[in-house]
C-alpha cells in the first residue's frame, strides 16, 4: 500500500474516532445504556394508570355536588369524576360508584396499582356494606378522588374515614 493511502486512511479512523468519542462524552459520558425491554401488559397497565391520575390531579379543588351532570366538568361527585377521568383513557365507566364497583377485575388492597378504583361505605348513605364512594388509588397510600368542601383532593387511604370505610378495589385498566 502506498503510503498516502496509508495516512488517508489512519487520518479516517482517528476523525471516525474523535467524532464517536465525543458523542460518547455527549450523551452519557461514558456510561452504558440498557436496551428497551419489552412492555408487558401490567406495566403498560401501570403506565395507563398513572397517566389517569395525573388527568384527574388537573381537576384539584374542582367543587363538589351530588348528582353532578356527567356533562360538566366545573362540577364533580365522586362517580361522575370517575367517569369524566377514566372515559379520556377509554374507560367507560357506569354512572354511579355501586355500578362501578362491579366493572373490571377485583384486586386485593395490598396489591393496588396506581389507576385502580377503590370503594368506600361512607357518608350519610352508609350502611357499612354498600358502597357509597369511589376514588382512583395514586400510588403510595394515596387516593385522588371528590367529596363535600375540599372538592377534587387528594387523601389517605391508610386512615381516618378511608380507612375504616374502605370495602373493596377493582381494577379496569
Amino acid at each position: 500500500m502506498k503510503l498516502h493511502t496509508i495516512s488517508q486512511k489512519v487520518l479516517t479512523v482517528g476523525i471516525v474516532s474523535a467524532i464517536g468519542f465525543g458523542t460518547l462524552l455527549a450523551s452519557g459520558g461514558g456510561t452504558a445504556q440498557a436496551a428497551a425491554a419489552p412492555q408487558s401488559a401490567e406495566s403498560v397497565a401501570v403506565s395507563k394508570g398513572t397517566q389517569v391520575v395525573n388527568f384527574g390531579k388537573k381537576y384539584m379543588g374542582t367543587p363538589y355536588k351530588f348528582g353532578a351532570s356527567t356533562s360538566t366538568t366545573r362540577v364533580f361527585d365522586c362517580s361522575s369524576f370517575m367517569k369524566h377521568i377514566f372515559k379520556q383513557y377509554g374507560v367507560n365507566l357506569p354512572r354511579t360508584s355501586a355500578a362501578q364497583s362491579k366493572v373490571g377485575k377485583a384486586v386485593s388492597k395490598s396489591n393496588l396499582r396506581p389507576g385502580d378504583m377503590v370503594f368506600f361505605s361512607s357518608g350519610s348513605r352508609s350502611t357499612g356494606k354498600n358502597i357509597t364512594h369511589v376514588a382512583v388509588y395514586m400510588g403510595n397510600g394515596k387516593i385522588l378522588h371528590t367529596y363535600g368542601k375540599p372538592g377534587v383532593t387528594i387523601s389517605d387511604l391508610n386512615s381516618g374515614t378511608w380507612k375504616r370505610t374502605y370495602i373493596k378495589a377493582r381494577r379496569v385498566l
